[in-house]
């Protein structure tokens, strides 16, 4: 069960008007619904994004994310991962 809030459609929508407000384009949306954070072991729609943005793919400058768990637990893979583009994190 999701918490109040913390739902998909209540993540995107919240990371949405973030992006409005900040006048940012979110030129994609990658969603590993039911995949836990541990890992990016499963995690196709995470490393579709990865790829995307080694590729210069639409020329992300930015990765937001509702929450850092959403994007990953693993401190080195996170670390990692910051090193292809700045990540923003909504809380």
């Amino acid at each position: 069960m999701q918490i109040d809030g913390y739902s998909l459609d209540a993540q995107k929508s919240r990371m949405k008007a973030y992006a409005d407000y900040n006048d940012f384009e979110i030129v994609g949306d990658y969603e590993d619904a039911g995949k836990s954070g541990k890992s990016i072991e499963g995690r196709v729609e995470f490393n579709r994004m990865v790829d995307d943005i080694k590729s210069g793919k639409d020329g992300v400058s930015y990765v937001l994310v509702f929450k850092l768990s959403r994007f990953g637990r693993n401190a080195a893979v996170y670390y990692q991962y910051c090193m292809l583009c700045r990540i923003l994190v909504l809380i």
